[in-house]
């Protein structure tokens, strides 16, 4: 509670696909996946209570595929986060982002994160996709896209981007 008496606003997270995924699968061999899972996990319990989480239909339809015992851990752990919907501006704007960014046809999705994000006015997208999201390229194209169309920006980053050390207090 604040000294007026209100409830405290929190900010707002979308948290695109691989985050779950990399807080949900088992450990990787890879030293650069693991780090960032371990990253993840440690965001997830310390850092993301400090935030409105939201997800996206898209995020479902990910999270749902492949392994069905993999998307049931994935799915159950985004149970209870808000859902944005996909409304026509959104699909208007990702396909703009899309065309901006020259994303591979495969990529299409992450198109959608960026603009869920962006339409419904979210402070942070947090994502493991440095290649298609998390990417200084495409924060460059999109500020651009985004201050023409008079759009907020949200911050695009990883886990470890919008972590605070508990020292810092």
């Amino acid at each position: 509670m604040t000294a007026a008496g209100s409830q405290e606003v929190l900010p707002t997270v979308y948290l695109e696909t691989t985050i779950v995924s990399y807080l949900t699968a088992r450990p990787s061999r890879d030293l650069v996946v693991a780090a960032q899972q371990e990253v993840t996990r440690t965001w997830w319990a310390g850092a993301l209570p400090r935030f409105r989480p939201f997800i996206s239909p898209v995020v479902l339809e990910e999270a749902s595929a492949g392994d069905p015992e993999a998307a049931r851990r994935r799915l159950e752990a985004i149970s209870s986060f808000a859902v944005l919907p996909i409304e026509p501006g959104v699909e208007e704007l990702a396909g703009r982002y899309y065309e901006a960014i020259s994303l591979p046809g495969r990529a299409r999705a992450d198109s959608l994160h960026l603009a869920l994000a962006a339409w419904h006015g979210v402070d942070f997208l947090v994502s493991w996709n440095c290649t298609h999201i998390a990417s200084g390229r495409v924060r460059r194209i999109l500020e651009s896209v985004n201050r023409e169309l008079r759009i907020r920006m949200p911050e695009i980053c990883t886990p470890h981007e919008l972590m605070e050390d508990e020292d810092d207090s």
